[in-house]
This record gives C-alpha cells, sequence and structure tokens, in this order.
C-alpha cells in the first residue's frame, strides 16, 4: 500500500471531497445507453465518469412495436460492463432511467427483468410526463434562474415543459425523437420538418408567447457545437450556451436544406460518427419549435433528465443551495493551501470595494464570493504556467449556475490574480465574453488579490487586521504596528496597480 494513502484509506477516494460517496444513473434511452458516475449525490453534481454506446433501442419501433433483438443484445453487453465500472468505483446508489423505446416496446419487460439482474437496480420506466419533468428539473438545476420553454429531444420523443419561477409545470410529449423521425421520414430531413410541423400543432406550449426556449438532449448538443465552430465562437462548451433564435433557425435551414440535396450539410465533420445522420432530424425539429414558439433566445443545457432526477431527490434545503457556491467551496478545500484564507478574502474586498465606493449587484456579489473560493487553486503549477493553468480550471471546468460571461469573468479575475494586469492569457478570446463592464470589475477584483496575498501567504488571519482608507487622490493601506515589517517595494508596487485599476493617482501605506 502506497505510505501516503494510510491504512484505512480508500485509494479510489484521492482527489475527492472527504467522506463522498458516489451516486450513478444509467440512462436507457432510445438512441444511447450512458452511465455517469458522480462523486457524490449533492446540489452541484461533478461527474467521476462518464460513457456512452449508441444501441439505437428505437430503431424500427414505431414500425413493429419491438425492440430489436440484436439492439437488445448490444445494450445488455454495455450494461454488463457498466456495472463492473459501478462496482470498480464503489458506487453507493445506482438510479436506472428508461425512457420512450422502454416504455413503448411490447417486448420490454424481459429487457428491463435482464438489465435489473445484471446491475442490482430497480429500472425506473418514466412516463412522457415524468421525462418532461425531470427534464425541467435538470435545467433548473443548471441554470435556476431560467424561465422559459423546455424541450428534450431524444431518439424517440421529445418532451416539452414550461419553467417559471424556479418550477416546471405539466409537460408534453411528442412522438418527434431523432430515431423515429428518420425512420417515420423514410430518411428524408424535409418531410421530418413537415412531420414536425404537423405534430407540434396540437402543443400549448408553443403558443407563440416568445421568451427562451432551453434545449436538451444530446443531438441537440452536436448542433450547439455545430454552431460554436461555425460562428467562431471561443467557448467549446455546450452547459448555458446562449444564441438568437433566428440565428440558430438560420443554421437548422441550412442543414435540412443541405441533406434534402443530398449534400454534405454545414459541420457535418463536427459530429459524431453516431450523431451525424440524426442532426439533420435534430435540425428539423429545432426550426419547428422556434417557428411555432416565436422564440427570441436558445440556450443550451447539459444538464437534463438524469441529473434533474437526482435533483427531484433532495430536500428543499439542499435545492435552494447556490451551484456554482458550492462548487466553488469543493474546489477551495481540494485545491487552496488554506480555505479558510477565502473568508478572509471574501471580507478583505467586500470591505475594500465599499472604501472605493464600488456597489455591487447581487449578482455581482456571488461572483466575486465564487472568485475569492477559487483564488488559490494553480498553486501547485509551475510559477510560468499556474496562471494558464487557473484559467483553464475555470474557464473550462465543469461549474453550473453560471452562464459563459459570468465563467469568463472568473478566469479574467484569476489570471490578473496570477499573471498581474499585463496578462495576455492564450484564451484572451474566452475572456472578452464578459464584455466591458465586468471585464473592468474582475481586473479591479483581481488587483485586490494582487495586494492581500503578498501580506497573508494565503493563511487566515492577516487581512481581517489591515485596512484602507481614501485621503483625496491617495489610497491608504493601514497596516497594525505589529505588522508594520510588511510594508516593502513589493506590496508597495501592488497597490500602485490596484490604485491605477480604482482610479487613484498616489498611494500610501502607514502602520497604526
Amino acid at each position: 500500500m502506497n505510505q501516503y494513502w494510510g491504512v484505512d484509506a480508500d485509494p479510489t477516494a484521492q482527489g475527492r471531497i472527504k467522506g463522498a460517496r458516489p451516486v450513478a444513473v444509467l440512462d436507457i434511452g432510445s438512441n444511447s445507453v450512458r452511465l455517469v458516475v458522480y462523486e457524490r449525490h449533492a446540489r452541484s453534481l461533478t461527474p467521476l465518469y462518464n460513457e456512452k454506446t449508441a444501441c439505437a433501442l428505437g430503431r424500427g419501433l414505431a414500425q413493429t412495436g419491438k425492440i430489436a433483438y440484436e439492439n437488445i443484445d448490444r445494450a445488455l453487453t454495455a450494461i454488463q460492463r457498466f456495472a463492473l465500472v459501478s462496482r470498480l468505483m464503489r458506487v453507493g446508489t445506482t438510479h436506472i432511467l428508461a425512457t420512450s423505446a422502454v416504455r413503448e416496446a411490447s417486448n420490454s419487460k424481459a429487457f428491463v427483468d435482464a438489465v435489473e439482474e445484471i446491475m442490482g437496480a430497480k429500472v425506473t420506466v418514466l412516463s412522457g410526463a415524468e421525462e418532461a419533468h425531470f427534464a425541467a428539473l435538470g435545467a433548473i438545476s443548471g441554470m435556476p434562474s431560467f424561465g422559459g420553454v423546455v424541450g428534450d429531444l431524444g431518439g424517440g420523443s421529445l418532451e416539452l415543459s414550461s419553467i417559471a419561477g424556479g418550477t416546471d409545470s405539466t409537460g408534453e410529449t411528442h412522438e418527434l425523437g431523432v430515431i423515429r423521425l428518420q425512420d417515420d421520414s423514410e430518411g428524408s430531413p424535409g418531410k421530418a420538418a413537415a412531420l414536425a410541423k404537423r405534430r407540434l400543432k396540437k402543443s400549448k406550449l408553443l403558443e407563440g408567447k416568445g421568451g427562451s426556449f432551453c434545449a436538451i438532449g444530446g443531438t441537440w448538443r452536436s448542433l450547439a457545437k455545430i454552431h460554436q465552430v461555425l460562428r467562431n465562437y471561443p467557448l467549446h462548451m455546450i452547459q448555458h450556451y446562449e444564441v438568437g433564435a433566428a440565428d440558430m433557425l438560420e443554421l437548422c435551414e441550412q442543414i435540412v436544406a443541405a441533406t434534402g440535396s443530398a449534400k454534405t450539410y454545414p459541420g457535418s465533420e463536427l459530429a459524431s460518427n453516431s450523431r451525424r445522420d440524426l442532426v439533420p432530424y435534430g435540425a428539423a425539429v429545432m426550426a419547428e419549435v422556434l417557428r411555432a414558439g416565436k422564440f427570441s433566445t436558445v440556450v443550451f443545457s447539459a444538464l437534463g433528465v438524469r441529473e434533474g432526477y437526482l435533483f427531484g431527490l433532495l430536500d428543499p434545503d439542499e435545492r435552494a443551495i447556490d451551484p456554482l457556491m458550492q462548487m466553488a467551496e469543493d474546489v477551495n478545500v481540494l485545491r487552496s493551501r488554506s480555505p479558510e484564507h477565502a473568508e478572509d478574502l471574501v471580507a478583505f474586498s467586500a470591505k475594500l470595494l465599499g472604501i472605493l465606493g464600488v456597489k455591487e449587484t447581487a449578482e455581482e456579489e456571488r461572483l466575486r464570493r465564487a472568485a475569492c473560493y477559487l483564488a488559490d487553486i494553480g498553486w501547485r503549477g509551475h510559477p510560468d504556467y499556474r496562471g494558464e493553468q487557473a484559467v483553464d480550471m475555470v474557464a473550462y471546468g465543469a461549474a453550473t449556475g453560471i452562464d459563459h460571461p459570468g465563467r469568463a469573468f472568473l478566469a479574467e479575475v484569476l489570471a490578473v490574480r496570477y499573471m498581474g494586469l499585463k496578462q495576455k492569457s492564450i484564451s484572451a478570446d474566452v475572456l472578452a465574453l464578459s464584455g466591458a463592464a465586468l471585464s473592468a470589475r474582475a481586473r479591479l477584483l483581481g488587483a485586490i488579490f494582487r495586494v492581500g496575498y503578498p501580506m497573508s501567504a494565503a493563511m487566515p488571519g492577516i487581512l481581517s487586521r489591515v485596512s484602507f482608507e481614501v485621503d483625496g487622490p491617495i489610497l491608504k493601506l493601514i497596516l497594525p504596528q505589529d505588522l508594520a515589517f510588511l510594508d516593502g517595494e513589493h506590496l508597495r508596487g501592488r497597490l500602485d496597480q490596484l490604485a491605477g485599476v480604482a482610479g487613484y493617482k498616489l498611494t500610501d501605506i502607514v502602520a497604526r
């Protein structure tokens, strides 16, 4: 046994939250079977393992009423391996969810029985209304403030629901899954669009009221990735990717038209092999949804039924936790030299912003607190690279509860904190997503951090003892007498930089 593990330590739990017990969701869909193992069942879910196998359980179902036996065999083979993964990762609880293919097929009972025997857990076959409900909860779990219509596009069906005030309405299910449409249209995206238009006429949620549409599902995620690359969007992350509905509609129309003319559709090379032929049908459904709903924006959620199901199992107090803050606090515990220092930094930065007369909205305060928890995550890196590593961890991390401008803000705070105000991060195009106002605030907060760390050495108990004063054009740092020795060239240089960003011409350090 490794000498650093200790006698009772679990070697599989290194780098994870102490006491966390993994939880898994096996999602048996009409197109793919996917296992996701999360670090623990909490408000902010961190995937430990995520793998899917394309099994096409819904292929031919509308015509035969049965799941093809070769596809059942393919799914059961994948599930046997997923069962092994769950055992190796010491999963505490496994939730097995099955959607439209299993609930509609006349021969699904034997398949369900086999899955339960392999996994040692019960299969929950979701109704269409339940699927819509949990998809909506998934969107809420990752975007708590979202309001509008949610659509979850699978292989066999499309589920719609409406979200307002953090709760969802009664959902709808429509026979518009991409595999079903591909079969029903005999391989014609143009016919698929006509079918989608006709089948969506019965929807009570798509009545042309506008607003925002939230898209969930693997095929729509592929569509979002294509849009990002074709539009030169710098952050290739689906969660909370927001675009204009008119722009998305234009791309969908191009994809459907190209495929209908037997041409390669724009961005086809960007889709995975298992999704490439399905994207035109996802585009056809998206186009008809956007037309019927007259939406102004489309926002994509990487969180859906799986995450929504786990979210629904939490008690109300846990659901109310901010997922961004829980993630930031967890990372602070895992990666900071002293997690308690983050609390000092929160109070230190708030006090200084007050002295500077800088007001915060509730969202700006929230982002600042998150930045304080993340401020020391790069210390293990080489000094020449820890800044970029910290930027990468924030910009490209698995955080939820934050949009792309907010993510860019946090990344820029850390870029300044580690690399200075003249930083030229290789992720500059991503940082620019925050916009001018948030970028200026990020630079100010990063400069505050650069003053705080030389005094505290990332340890608690120091920042709470220093203060600031403004005397006309002078920004003064006030040190207690017993810490007067902190005054030096390095600290004065950092204070000068902060003053410049804050709009002050002069600085001074005073011991009292």
